[in-house]
């Protein structure tokens, strides 16, 4: 046996032979095994330059067998991975002739992906479609993995993708009538959609799909915006809460498949977020297969440019995962990929990753000319034949231009149909578990009672502050418990901490799930929530909101990734299909939620507006200004009250703990469906000003602004939110003021117009109201409530104390922290 070693930089010229005569076959395969992939011809143009290893060029009478097996047109990654039986189970499969496929119904597919396109292209020149064409594979690909996941019992198809292709799968896959997605391209009434709606490639659709077994398959395609990839937690979310709502089959019923861009994959983060995900036991989903629509090219960039690996995929190369890569014009092959792919996710529910390698036919969005930037790789592809040519030549598909003319007519048929369809969303058989929710405005008749009577409250408090005879527990712990026993029978008021495990109990018990994820949030950031106890010998875990009663909801808390925007996207992509739960994302500080600002823009705040779906997800955001820095000061309560209108979403600060308790019971518990953005306290967390008495544990309901209750007829109001508030009480105490009144606002948005107007008419005497906060004038709430108050003052005086403009959130110094508090709080009351 002889190998050859490659020039510098991988050349192609002939390199020289070296003997090795002692090899024998299972070392000629294992050396493909590693290394087979990277001479595996999978660009259809050529344009992927080889990549000759010095290792595979052994002369052998097994060489020519193992290169069949793994330089073809399939490239198989997979000897990373640790687990030697799932490297074995891929070379039985890899090792073996390929099976025969259905090449009838393959062709019929090609000629429907491609003709559909070119009917787009004739009838709406000029108008964006991110043609699928030059990768059309991914519809025998997806049409073989649904045959696979019908045999295994799946009931659904959680897609999410991004727009290249996109109209393509809605027809094809989600199985949407031709006419309905041409008539996306029709005029519409300007005001159906004024400030709403969404462009055609980024809605949502579902539909049903029946397989070639005769499976009969639910399709789901989530909504996405332009922000590649960032739909790919969301779409995770939905699938991990529909298996947790089957329960112990989930994972069989509910398969997730997720289609990326070559340059989103290897360029935008969260991907990577999201395959970090797939063992985790908060997040995983019994394995995603994710498959690569490949270009080789990204809007005018090309490979090497957009990524420093030799492949896009490779970055899936940090899991315990194979990659498959197939050239997209051997439609065997990339069928045969998509059956090994499937069968693999669930024989070892893992994640793997399909490359399906092919090449983008038009500009990035039909309107773009290539021509300009790559003028050699257009030249190619204006001459190279539409993939279902291609294929019916290699198979004898003698009457496949016949059968194009013919699908041709039903395309341009449902064209003229669309004239005359109402533009719509595609998105409209919701699941039954949505009946019992709305969303759009707020409504009286959405309010409702929130408190508890003491004495259901001791009896959560019993099963909260309990633990097995035999636990051992950490003494703090035990101190911890022992205070909040007395906490709930009401002989020590009951701080944040308690307040939020009663109302996690009373939901729980009531039969309402409860889901909650952050960094650190089982024992939570500030040693506020300790949900978990651990025995100190053994480290066993209890959890006390489990034991509530014998038949309560379930409730999960998870220590989530050093993440944010994945795992928000998770959580709302949660709470989308799992309404009735109370769902929680809880930031380790409220100052990193910018880490997740795409999620907040697109999903959370214009969902409801964009795609007409509704969530309930919470976001509880750390927030107060207490000489921790710039980092650890400020949740950016500005930039939610910036993204508020339209009742799009609450944004609330709740001062003490029964506030806190009120609010998260009337989140769960009434049917309007809006995110909630909760800023939570940090020093105030245990501190007595901010605790309460069982007994407004029992009082009806969350007050959206509360009054002062020590002052008469004040001649001053102060109105705030949060930890200043209480400050402002105790500098009025220190100054003995008996005139200024001090007003909370809980809920910031919606706005509590009504409440504040009742609450300035207590105090007819008061010519002066002055917003007060924490945050510089360039941020907080000062820009939104200012107008706010002024419209509703008539003609009082209204000012504002707050700390200069600043393109930081708070200073590094907690000593110059201290003298600008003292400063605040003195203008506060000065007149």
């Amino acid at each position: 046996m002889t190998t050859r070693q490659s020039k510098p930089n991988g050349a192609s010229a002939a390199p020289a032979l070296i003997e090795s005569p002692n090899a024998d076959r299972e070392h000629v395969l294992d050396v493909f095994r590693h290394w087979g992939y990277l001479e595996a011809d999978l660009d259809p143009l050529g344009f992927l330059p080889s990549a000759p290893y010095s290792e595979l060029q052994i002369d052998s009478s097994f060489a020519e067998e193992a290169r069949a097996f793994y330089c073809g047109t399939v490239g198989a990654e997979f000897m990373h991975i640790s687990d030697p039986e799932r490297r074995r189970w891929i070379q039985d499969h890899m090792e073996v002739p390929q099976a025969s496929v259905d090449q009838k119904r393959a062709l019929d597919q090609l000629i429907r992906a491609d003709l559909f396109e070119q009917v787009l292209q004739q009838r709406y020149l000029g108008s964006k479609r991110f043609s699928l064409e030059g990768v059309t594979g991914l519809i025998p690909l997806i049409d073989e993995i649904l045959d696979g996941a019908g045999q295994h019992g799946a009931v659904e198809l959680l897609m999410g993708m991004s727009h290249r292709g996109r109209l393509n799968v809605i027809t094809h896959i989600a199985k949407r009538a031709p006419e309905e997605v041409f008539a996306g391209f029709e005029d519409v009434d300007p005001r159906s959609v004024l400030g709403g709606g969404d462009v055609k490639y980024h809605m949502g659709a579902t539909g049903q799909y029946v397989t070639k077994s005769g499976a009969s398959i639910h399709i789901h395609m989530v909504s996405n915006p332009s922000h590649l990839e960032a739909v790919d937690p969301v779409t995770l979310g939905r699938a991990r809460a529909k298996q947790d709502r089957d329960g112990e089959n989930g994972q069989q019923k509910f398969l997730p498949l997720l289609v990326h861009g070559d340059g989103a994959l290897a360029g935008q983060g969260i991907f990577a977020e999201v395959l970090n995900y797939a063992d985790l036991p908060g997040y995983t989903v019994g394995g995603t297969i994710h498959v690569i629509v490949n270009n080789l090219i990204g809007f005018t960039t090309v490979p090497r440019e957009l990524h420093s690996s030799r492949f896009a995929a490779q970055i899936a190369r940090r899991q315990n995962i194979p990659i498959f890569h197939v050239n997209g014009e051997d439609v065997d092959a990339v069928i045969r990929v998509a059956r090994m792919a499937l069968e693999y996710r669930y024989k070892f529910n893992s994640d793997l990753v399909v490359d399906l390698i092919g090449y983008r036919r038009h500009g990035h969005s039909e309107v773009d000319d290539p021509t300009i930037t790559q003028p050699l790789l257009y030249k190619a592809i204006k001459d190279h034949a539409p993939l279902w040519e291609i294929y019916a030549r290699d198979i004898g598909g003698e009457d496949a231009a016949t059968q194009a003319q013919q699908i041709k007519g039903e395309f341009e048929a449902a064209q003229k149909k669309a004239v005359a369809i109402k533009k719509k969303p595609l998105l409209r058989d919701l699941p039954g578990y949505w009946s019992n929710f709305v969303g759009g405005r707020y409504k009286p008749e959405y309010q409702i009672s929130t408190g508890l009577a003491a004495d259901e409250l001791r009896e959560i408090t019993k099963q909260l502050t309990a633990y097995p005879e035999n636990f051992h527990i950490h003494p703090k712990v035990k101190k911890l418990l022992e205070q909040r026993a007395e906490m709930g029978s009401g002989k020590r008021p009951v701080d944040y901490g308690m307040a939020e495990a009663l109302a996690f109990g009373s939901l729980v018990k009531a039969g309402i799930p409860v889901r909650l994820t952050g960094q650190d949030s089982r024992r939570g950031t500030f040693n506020q929530r300790h949900s978990v106890l651990l025995d100190v010998e053994n480290e066993q875990e209890y959890v006390p909101l489990k034991h509530i009663t014998p038949d309560q909801a379930q409730c999960e808390i998870y220590n989530s990734t050093l993440s944010e925007a994945g795992v928000l996207g998770f959580e709302y992509g949660y709470s989308r299909d799992y309404p009735e739960a109370l769902v929680l994302w809880e930031a380790q500080f409220g100052d990193f939620v910018n880490v997740a600002q795409a999620v907040i823009d697109q999903f959370i705040a214009a969902g409801e507006a964009k795609w007409s779906l509704l969530s309930g997800v919470v976001m509880l955001l750390p927030h107060g200004y207490e000489g921790q820095g710039p980092e650890h000061s400020s949740a950016r309560i500005e930039r939610f009250l910036q993204l508020a209108a339209a009742d799009n979403m609450q944004i609330c600060q709740p001062s003490n703990a029964a506030q806190y308790f009120h609010l998260l019971r009337r989140q769960a518990l009434r049917k309007w469906r809006k995110p909630l953005v909760v800023f939570t306290p940090k020093s105030m967390l245990r501190h007595p000003d901010a605790s309460s008495p069982i007994e407004d544990f029992s009082k009806e309901r969350f007050q959206r602004v509360l009054p002062d209750a020590e002052i008469q007829n004040a001649n001053r109001i102060l109105i705030c939110t949060g930890k200043i508030g209480h400050e402002l009480q105790g500098e009025r105490k220190k100054r003995k003021d008996t005139s200024t009144a001090i007003v909370f606002v809980e809920q910031l948005y919606p706005f509590p117009e009504a409440e504040l107007i009742a609450e300035l008419e207590k105090h007819p005497a008061a010519h002066e109201i002055v917003w007060v906060q924490e945050e510089p004038a360039n941020m907080g709430a000062m820009n939104f409530m200012l107008p706010r108050l002024r419209h509703i003052a008539k003609d009082r005086s209204v000012l504002s104390v707050k700390r200069s403009a600043s393109p930081s959130p708070a200073t590094g110094s907690a000593k110059a922290h201290e003298v600008e508090q003292k400063t605040l709080l003195t203008l506060a009351f000065t007149r």
